[in-house]
């Protein structure tokens, strides 16, 4: 599978016959499809005419465990894709190549360039990303008689809103709410709270976080939100597409779900709500293009990351529908500007990066293992297994030894 790809996408770029080839290591999936038909329509035309061609390696399966055995390995391509959620870990191994001076990240939203940058330095160029939002289901909030969730709501509003519709019918629910710190973590963010602190460690037990803890599972124990796996749901936009609940917490990557399985569903999207700290919380899910420090072809890599994260490239995958860009300039693309609910709802995700407490889907060295002593706790308590402080308790106890195994 990857030889094939990797043909097909250097006959697209066919420069010369001292072309420098390039290698791009990333996701299997979508991901290689999409990149040949960026190079075919948008910038191939351009990196041929310069000598330059490229290759697209997809890592199936497991793609952090591979890179890492590739980076280990010296066997890494000259550009790869950085999961937020691993960055500091790959960018631990030394092999990522620190941009300053080499690539201007001016253009580019303040908060994706600092979620990749490590000690000043930047590291990555984000190539999309998404934001939670609230998409809420106008029908089910006509029929209450309830105001629209909107860009003023805080936490006491919205809870409010979601109990009025929840009101509406027993098989009816507010929310969705996953025992998850990867949806959850977005209203600790709205308190203030930080994941860690300057010496690496993380307080479970900081009054910021247990407020919104307690907050959020309240919600479940009262029966105004429900867990996804309670109704037969395996997330929050399975929830949402059956009319379940009248709003889903979720990323731009519903509105394509919605559109297949829900095509009737009418819908809107806002901002989260505003937390105790005055501001919202929220994530930045992304991944970005990193070079190897080792790469052999220095130079056209990075003219090659110039390329694939530039206006033209941005642009066509902005209005392919495909991700949401990177660069600040297309807050003003009209494509945001359409009125349709799916425009809304990606504009809302776009400038969601930007408003409030926003933190990247990263846990430092330690990775994702760090969300499981949080899950356990939200579970816990969820399910009246344990009581706030007990389960938040045990999940620093937990934590404590995760984040000491990693040093």
């Amino acid at each position: 599978m990857r030889r094939i790809l990797a043909i097909v996408l250097a006959t697209a770029l066919i420069g010369g016959a001292f072309a420098q080839q390039i290698r791009i290591m990333g996701y299997g999936g979508q991901d290689p499809a999409i990149l040949v038909r960026l190079l075919d329509e948008v910038i191939g035309a351009e990196l041929a005419a310069e000598g330059i061609t490229l290759t697209y390696e997809p890592l199936e399966g497991d793609y952090n465990a591979a890179l890492f055995n590739a980076l280990s390995a010296g066997t890494a391509a000259d550009i790869f894709y950085i999961p937020v959620e691993t960055a500091p870990g790959i960018i631990a191994t030394g092999k990522v190549l620190a941009l300053d001076g080499l690539f201007d990240t001016a253009p580019f939203i303040d908060s994706l360039v600092e979620a990749y940058t490590v000690d000043g330095s930047v590291y990555g160029i984000a190539k999309d990303f998404n934001t939670l939002a609230i998409h809420y289901n106008t029908d089910l909030f006509d029929e209450a008689g309830v105001a629209y969730p909107d860009a003023s709501d805080t936490w006491a509003t919205f809870a409010d809103k979601l109990r009025a519709v929840a009101a509406l019918d027993a098989d009816v629910y507010g929310t969705c709410f996953p025992a998850g710190f990867d949806r959850f973590g977005a209203f600790a963010f709205a308190t203030g709270w930080q994941p860690f602190d300057a010496d690496g460690h993380t307080d479970l037990l900081d009054p910021a976080f247990v407020e919104a803890v307690t907050w959020y599972t309240d919600l479940v124990r009262e029966g105004v939100a429900i867990q996804p796996s309670d109704i037969g749901q395996g997330w929050t936009g399975g929830c949402f597409a059956t009319d379940d609940v009248a709003i889903a917490i979720e990323g731009a990557w519903m509105l394509g779900f919605l559109r297949n399985e829900a095509p009737n569903l009418q819908y809107g999207t806002t901002f989260m709500p505003i937390g105790p700290s005055g501001e919202r919380g929220n994530f930045l899910y992304t991944v970005a293009y990193g070079i190897n420090t080792d790469s052999p072809n220095r130079a056209a890599a990075l003219r090659v990351l110039e390329a694939i994260t530039g206006p033209a490239a941005q642009q066509w995958v902005l209005e392919q529908g495909l991700a949401i860009p990177s660069r600040t300039a297309l807050a003003d693309n009209p494509f945001f500007l359409e009125g349709t609910p799916e425009a809304i709802a990606n504009r809302v995700v776009f400038e969601g990066a930007a408003d409030g407490h926003v933190l990247g889907f990263q846990f430092g060295n330690i990775g994702t293992d760090w969300m499981t002593p949080v899950n356990d706790a939200l579970v816990a308590i969820m399910t009246g297994q344990a009581t706030v402080d007990e389960a938040l308790t045990e999940a620093q106890r937990d934590l404590n030894a995760l984040i000491e195994r990693a040093r």
